[in-house]
């Protein structure tokens, strides 16, 4: 039976020292780091997402502004609304909660936040500077993963990871950051054949593809690390789930993260963290 990584625990212990940290900086440097959270619409998951953005700025100590707009918003009035922001100098880090409605070009509005501000790590020169083991802004949940297996002290050198998914935010830059630390990486899609027999060889297994319960027990190898990355919902139950069925994976794991409570906590205490890394490096260039 594996052990339960909680996502939830984790950041909350991160955001008792993220708190500590924050609580200075009023005297050191004269403000608090500010994050400036973009919504778009009425969508019920990015509205979630946005109140735990707001709660975790609210415990850490960050303030916080969350613009909110209808979803009949031009493209243009969203750009002026980022070119603002960019230039506020007591903004430091810019989100735009994503997915945006369909006539707004979002690659052009993500890659409109300036590099310093994109707390997302989603601007083509913060994907740049991970590829090239530069100084830059690492994207929140490929991060957070990171962190969840460093909470087990899981050394990657030389163990083989599978990531199942190829996305831009998660998919891609969590397969970087597995190479970086030496495993063997392989990245799974929707045209790789004999999935199964890929998968059941991970001593590491992300999954990140989007379908419910899409990872089953057969296709986890015994003693397997397995992080879920999926938000879903059951179809049946209509609760949310993630990309793995859990009852079944736990049997045969050793570590495993759980959907809800898992990889989303952590993704949202990186956010805060890159808020903090923004302010700081704001702060010495002033």
């Amino acid at each position: 039976m594996a052990v339960i990584i909680s996502g939830k625990e984790l950041a909350k212990s991160k955001k008792i020292k993220l708190a500590e940290e924050v609580k200075s900086y009023a005297t050191m440097y004269g403000r608090l780091p500010h994050l400036a959270v973009i919504l778009v619409g009425e969508d019920p998951g990015s509205l979630s997402y946005v109140r735990g953005k707001e709660k975790a700025c609210a415990e850490i100590g960050i303030l916080n502004t969350t613009i909110r707009k209808p979803d009949t918003i031009h493209e243009n009035e969203l750009l002026d609304i980022i070119k603002n922001l960019n230039e506020d100098d007591l903004i430091d880090g810019i989100l735009v909660q994503l997915p945006l409605p369909k006539h707004i070009h979002s690659e052009r509005i993500i890659q409109s936040i300036r590099k310093d501000k994109d707390v997302d790590g989603f601007h083509f020169e913060n994907v740049a500077s991970l590829y090239l083991k530069q100084p830059g802004i690492v994207s929140c949940t490929p991060k957070g993963i990171l962190e969840i297996l460093d909470s087990i002290h899981y050394s990657l050198e030389g163990k083989r990871a599978v990531v199942i998914g190829r996305s831009n935010i998660v998919g891609m830059p969590v397969s970087k950051l597995l190479l970086d630390r030496n495993a063997t990486v392989t990245i799974c899609h929707s045209r790789t054949k004999d999935l199964q027999s890929v998968t059941s060889q991970a001593d590491v297994l992300v999954a990140a593809v989007g379908k419910a319960k899409f990872v089953t027990e057969d296709m986890v190898k015994e003693g397997a690390v397995v992080i879920d990355v999926g938000v879903n919902r059951n179809p049946l139950t209509n609760k949310l789930c993630g990309d793995v069925d859990f009852d079944s994976v736990e049997k045969k794991a050793s570590f495993i993260t759980k959907v809800p409570g898992g990889v989303g906590p952590m993704t949202i205490c990186c956010l805060m963290e890159n808020t903090i890394e923004c302010f700081l490096k704001h702060i010495k260039e002033s």
